[in-house]
C-alpha cells in the first residue's frame, strides 16, 4: 500500500507544481498585461509590476508595451498649395494608453504601425496641400533676413524673405491635433508629430537649382559690372594723372631748355660782341652751320647775288 501511495503523491505534487507554474506570471516595469480566455480579454489590463496569477490552462497572458514607441513614416511625394511637388519625411511618438482597447482593435504593434501610417500619412498630405512651400520650411513668422549691403539694391527679390502666416511648427501642430483625435478609439495616445525632412521632387529640383544659379550669376554679373566701372574710373584717373605729370614734365623741360638757350645765347653774345672781328667771325660760323644744314650733294639753291647767305659762296673759287 505504501509503495502505491508514494508514486501517486509524487504525481499529484508534480501536477500541482505544473498547475501553479502555469497559473503564475510576472509583469515588468516596461509592460502591461491583458489576460485572455479563449481569445477574448478578461478583466482590466494589469499595469502593476510584480507576480500575478491567472487560471491555468484556459487563460493566456498577452504582453503590451508600456513605454513610448516610435513611428517613422515613409518619405512620400505630395503637392503643396502652390503646386510644388515635394518629398516629405515625417516621424512621431506614441504609446498605448488603453491596452484592452488596443488589443481589441489592433492586436499588436505591427497593426498599430500600419494604421498610424494611414492616419498620419493622410493628415500630413492634407496639411501640405493646404499650405504653400514657404510655410513648410519657415518657422519664425516675422524673421528679418541678414542681407548683404552689397546687394541691398539688387533687382528682383534677391535676399528678401516672403511673409508667412503659420510656419512649420504650426503646421506640425495642426497635423498632430487632427491625427490625435482619430487614434484615441484605438487605445493609442499620440504624443508628437514632426517633419524629419522636406526636399524637392527630382523633377523640380533641377529647375530650383537652375534658378538659384541664375540668381547667383545675376549677382556676380552685377559685381563684375560694378568692378569694371570702378576699373574704368581708376584707369581714367591714371591716364589723367599721367598726362598731367607728362605735361608738367614737358613744361619744366621746355623751361630748362629755354633758360639754357637764353644763357647760351647770352654767353655767345658776350663772347662775340667784344670786337668787330669777333662779330664777323660769329656771323661766319653761324652761316657755315647754316650751310651744313642746307647743303648736301643733291641740293640745288637759287639765290640772289645780294643775299646774305650767298656772300660767302661767291668768294669761293670753283675748281673744275
Amino acid at each position: 500500500m505504501n509503495r502505491l501511495t508514494f508514486p501517486a503523491v509524487a504525481a499529484i505534487v508534480i501536477l500541482g507544481g505544473l498547475v501553479a507554474y502555469s497559473a503564475a506570471y510576472t509583469v515588468s516595469e516596461t509592460e502591461q498585461v491583458i489576460i485572455t480566455q479563449f481569445g477574448k480579454p478578461v478583466g482590466d489590463p494589469i499595469t502593476d509590476a510584480g507576480l500575478h496569477f491567472k487560471l491555468p490552462l484556459i487563460q493566456e497572458v498577452t504582453r503590451v508595451e508600456k513605454r513610448i514607441l516610435e513611428w517613422d513614416g515613409r518619405p512620400n511625394e505630395m503637392p503643396t498649395k502652390d503646386k510644388t511637388y515635394i518629398v516629405v519625411d515625417t516621424f512621431g511618438r506614441w504609446r498605448i494608453n488603453d491596452a484592452k482597447q488596443f488589443f481589441l482593435r489592433l492586436r499588436d504593434e505591427r497593426s498599430a504601425q500600419s494604421r498610424l501610417d494611414d492616419i498620419l500619412g493622410s493628415e500630413t498630405r492634407n496639411a501640405i496641400a493646404k499650405h504653400e512651400l514657404i510655410e513648410l520650411v519657415r518657422t519664425t513668422k516675422d524673421r528679418q533676413p541678414v542681407r548683404d549691403e552689397t546687394i541691398a539694391d539688387a533687382p528682383g527679390n534677391i535676399g528678401i524673405l516672403y511673409p508667412i502666416n503659420k510656419g512649420r511648427a504650426k503646421i506640425e501642430e495642426e497635423i498632430f491635433q487632427q491625427a490625435a483625435s482619430k487614434v484615441t478609439d484605438l487605445g493609442i495616445e499620440l504624443l508628437d508629430v514632426r517633419f524629419k525632412r522636406i526636399n524637392y521632387n527630382e523633377s523640380v529640383r533641377d529647375r530650383i537649382y537652375s534658378r538659384m544659379i541664375s540668381e547667383r550669376q545675376q549677382i556676380a554679373e552685377r559685381f563684375r559690372s560694378e568692378g569694371a566701372g570702378e576699373a574704368a574710373k581708376i584707369i581714367g584717373r591714371k591716364e589723367k594723372d599721367l598726362l598731367e605729370i607728362e605735361s608738367q614734365a614737358y613744361k619744366q623741360v621746355q623751361e630748362i631748355q629755354g633758360a639754357a638757350d637764353a644763357e647760351a645765347t647770352e654767353i655767345y653774345a658776350q663772347a662775340y660782341n667784344q670786337s668787330a672781328d669777333s662779330i664777323a667771325f660769329y656771323a661766319f660760323i653761324k652761316t657755315m652751320e647754316t650751310y651744313q644744314e642746307m647743303l648736301d650733294p643733291n641740293t640745288t639753291l637759287i639765290l640772289s647775288t645780294d643775299s646774305d647767305i650767298f656772300k660767302f659762296l661767291k668768294r669761293i673759287d670753283v675748281q673744275e
